[in-house]
């Protein structure tokens, strides 16, 4: 059983942000189980929407809701909370204000609290961007979360992940029906530029080496790959501006930021829940060396790579033999006294 409960919309009313103020901000959540069992948050990640977080929810996974009241939380700027795409004149489309993290995480905790009346969360974790938000949960709100995981993920968004960004933003936004954020139809230039640039990195080069993609999906070769998973991943069900606004969010990742100046190793340092961190070995995204270094200043936490040639792909869903290994290790750490 993994079916997605009905999506409820909290209002916050006027909520600031990083880039301004929203009138009436909204977040978008899904709860599953009994609100009495130990709450789990799962927030979405980058092209995530709540329906889609039900890979690891479900009597059959990880996320059990007859044990845990799991509680998903859909990013603003996702096309589900509050986004370019659904927010009225006029902060509508390019005038949408800039999101960060730490704006997600406030207006999650209000949920939570005002709304679900949770005293504690007894976990946090999440994949990609939700992976970096379960790093923000422990500093922002250390003594509401135990434990965090963070799944192909990283406490800072690193130079060489913002490069790669830099790619998709640029074929986006330079096409030629991008029009400045002002497109009245969905900007089909643009879009697919942007899914075949994004593509490029986020499985391993032996991936593409072995042509798995002739396999996942029946692929006759790489370009209906690439126009039937990438191109029309996009296309469907995805705003421009939202795109954009939400890469912005990610790529201005840095949890030190919200305390410490900057400095890394004291914000981390100090966080007092317990982790469990899972990088992939060959994730081109969040390389694994930005959790190794993490882990060099982490005090209660523990690194499980995954050993897997599926990239950032691997935590997300996308193979059974790497599903089968996260579960493993997160129930393993979910059961531990």
């Amino acid at each position: 059983m993994s079916q997605i409960t009905e999506v409820q919309h909290y209002h916050h009313g006027r909520f600031r942000v990083a880039g301004g103020i929203l009138p009436d901000a909204i977040t978008a959540y899904c709860t599953y189980g009994n609100p009495a069992n130990p709450c789990i948050v799962f927030p979405t990640c980058y092209g995530g929407k709540l329906d889609s977080q039900t890979y690891l929810v479900g009597e059959d996974k990880v996320l059990d809701p007859r044990k845990y009241y799991v509680v998903t939380f859909a990013l603003f700027s996702n096309g589900e909370s509050s986004s370019p795409s659904n927010t009225p004149a006029p902060y509508n489309g390019p005038y949408f204000p800039a999101v960060a993290y730490e704006d997600n995480i406030r207006a999650q905790y209000n949920v939570l609290t005002q709304k679900l009346g949770i005293k504690k969360v007894f976990c946090v974790i999440g994949f990609s961007m939700g992976g970096q938000q379960a790093y923000y949960w422990p500093v922002m709100y250390p003594d509401f979360v135990e434990r965090y995981i963070p799944v192909c993920g990283s406490a800072r968004t690193s130079p060489h992940n913002k490069c790669f960004l830099e790619g998709p933003k640029a074929a986006l936004s330079a096409s030629k029906d991008f029009e400045d954020g002002h497109y009245k139809v969905t900007p089909q230039h643009g879009i697919r530029a942007f899914g075949r640039a994004y593509s490029a990195w986020a499985y391993s080069q032996t991936w593409f080496r072995e042509k798995r993609y002739l396999y996942s999906g029946a692929y006759s070769d790489l370009n209906a790959f690439l126009r039937e998973d990438w191109e029309a991943g996009f296309l469907d069900g995805w705003d421009a501006n939202d795109l954009l606004t939400l890469l912005n969010t990610w790529q201005v990742a840095d949890v030190s930021s919200i305390r410490d100046g900057g400095d890394l190793s004291k914000c981390l340092g100090a966080i007092k829940a317990r982790g469990l961190v899972m990088p992939c070995k060959t994730d081109l995204y969040f390389a694994p060396e930005d959790s190794e270094l993490e882990m060099t200043y982490l005090k209660n936490a523990r690194l499980v790579v995954i050993d897997s040639i599926w990239g950032h792909m691997a935590g997300g869903g996308s193979n059974a033999e790497d599903d089968k290994f996260l579960q493993d290790e997160v129930k393993k750490f979910l059961e531990e006294a």
